[in-house]
């Protein structure tokens, strides 16, 4: 079996030595990707502020109307700050993806290597789309929910106006894109548990019931405190278990075919 491993077994220093250089790359490709970013920062706020204006639409307000404040004065500095942080993180993934592999990578047997390399392509690519649904989505749905709390003056009362600051707005979307994009790992996760034979997807679906309310469990403590987000990432995320038991049998079912084909070359080759 160690015949299938093609590097040598390396000393300690050694392993070191090559982890620092995948992290210094690491580092540096996401250190360019901020440099480039805060140069730009205000450009992928005011991107990120998109949901935000249709929300108001969808509100039925003048959208020309509709602000987002700071109340401190490096209160927006620190939210560009954060904003390249996010787009850098997003930009560089694949850098970091790669390096990680390239770290890994000679541990591996060969058809482990060719095992991993689809989940690190369909993870990113899973996240990706976690987060669209919360930009073009959720996103809208959650402030317009909180729009529709909006009082307007009357005799019996006071104008009540939302005025969103700048970092709670961002730190709103940045918390929906990666729950979202954690939650829809869920299928990697489970296929590569089950790839291994550390999962089966008997007991996925027997536990079922129980995912379901941890389910509307996470989605509480991930998401902002209201129902729009809260069910919002729960039924994703239950739509996510069920494909992950799907992805799962379909494993298991490669597993079996591989081994009775396996098991008839063995009987083959023992008749000769």
């Amino acid at each position: 079996m160690s015949g299938d491993l093609e590097d040598k077994p390396q000393p300690l220093i050694e392993h070191l030595i090559e982890l620092r250089t995948r992290l210094i790359w690491s580092l540096v490709a996401f250190f360019v990707a901020f440099i480039g970013c805060f140069a730009f920062a205000k450009d992928l706020f005011n991107l990120l502020v998109v949901p935000y204006k249709w929300a108001v639409i969808w509100a039925g307000l003048d959208v020309s109307k509709a602000e987002l404040i700071y109340t401190a004065p490096q209160e927006f500095f620190f939210t560009q700050v954060k904003v390249s942080m996010f787009g850098a993180l997003v930009i560089a993934f694949p850098v970091i993806a790669a390096q990680i592999y390239k770290f890994v990578a000679p541990g591996l047997y060969k058809n482990e290597r060719q095992a991993f390399l689809p989940f690190l392509i369909a993870s990113p690519l899973l996240f990706l789309i976690g987060a669209a649904l919360v930009y073009f989505f959720f996103t809208p749905m959650v402030m317009w929910f909180f729009l529709a709390m909006q009082q307007a003056p009357d005799q019996n009362g006071i104008a009540i106006s939302l005025m969103p600051k700048v970092s709670e707005y961002l730190s709103l979307i940045m918390t929906l894109v990666f729950s979202f994009g954690l939650v829809f790992q869920l299928p990697v996760v489970t296929t590569l548990l089950a790839r291994v034979g550390l999962l089966e997807s008997s007991w996925l679906a027997g536990k079922r019931k129980y995912f379901i309310v941890v389910a509307f469990v996470i989605a509480a403590v991930l998401t902002p405190p209201d129902p729009v987000s809260q069910i919002g990432l729960a039924l994703p995320t239950i739509l996510l278990y069920e494909v992950a038991i799907y992805a799962a049998r379909l494993v298991e079912r490669k597993r079996a075919a591989t081994a009775v084909v396996e098991a008839d070359e063995s009987a083959d080759a023992g008749n000769v």
